[in-house]
This record gives C-alpha cells, structure tokens and sequence, in this order.
C-alpha cells in the first residue's frame, strides 16, 4: 500500500510540474510593433508558439512596405521570422499558418513569396481567406504557430 501512494504522489508531482510547464508565456519582442495594442506578439505554451497575425509593416516606420502585395508580402514574411527568431524558434519550426488576402486575386504573387521563405516540399499547413479591410489598410495578413518539435 506504501508503495502505490508512493508512486500516485510522484504521478500527481508529474502532473503538476507538467501544469506549470504548460503556463502561457506571453511576449513581446518589440522588434516589429511599436505602440500600445490589445494583443501579444506571441503566446508560448510549452514548445508551441503562436504568432498573432503580422502585416507588411516597415519597423521603423510603422508604416506598410510600399509597393503592393509583393513588397508586403515580403515585409510581412520577415517580420514573422524576427518574431520567431526573437523568441528562439526558425521558420523551419512552422507547423501552421493562417493568411488573409484583401483580394484573393493576388493569391499566385503572394503564394510566389511565400513559398521562398521555406523548404520546397516541407510547406506548413495552411489556409487562406479573403477578407474585406485589415488593419493599415493592408494587403495580406498571416499567423503562424511554431513548435520545436517540428524541423520541416
């Protein structure tokens, strides 16, 4: 009888040690939004990493990269890597992401950019929207979820 509260005592230690690793960390580079906004850069939760959506905005300016889908699409695609980066994970570590087009027309040329940001054949799985009016009135927007368990 010892024995098996022993070894329930440890199973629940487990389990609560299990719980507190699981805590959301809620973080904040500051390396691509600045100002005061209702939302986090990235969640941690255990080895995933969720990304709230970024847009083409130029870091410094704050201000969406001119030059249409392309130029956005390429800012935007950088900004999720420094968000990864800064947080220690890579775009290899991209399990998931979510786009949004202001006009699903434009979908091939984002697609063309977006493909070169991983390894052919190890794409995340995705799904694409088209909405209507984003913030800073941008062309395309995209979150990610990131796990260290992933190298695609």
């Amino acid at each position: 009888m010892k024995k098996v509260r022993t070894l329930i005592a440890a199973a629940l230690a487990t389990v609560a040690v299990s719980a507190i690793a699981a805590e959301p960390q809620y973080l904040d580079s500051g390396k691509v939004m600045k100002g005061s906004f209702p939302f986090t850069e990235a969640v941690k939760v255990g080895d995933t990493l969720y990304l709230s959506g970024q847009l083409g905005i130029v870091p410094a300016t704050q201000k969406l990269a001119p030059g249409g889908i392309e130029a956005e699409s390429h800012q935007m695609m950088n900004n999720i890597k420094t968000v990864l980066e800064a947080n220690g994970y890579a775009m290899n570590n991209v399990v998931k992401c979510t786009v949004f087009l202001a006009d699903m027309k434009e979908w091939p040329a984002f697609n063309d950019i977006y493909k070169t940001y991983f390894t052919a054949g190890k794409y995340p799985a995705r799904s694409a929207f088209g909405v209507n009016g984003m913030a800073f009135d941008a062309r395309v927007e995209v979150e990610c979820m990131a796990s260290k368990s992933a190298q695609m």
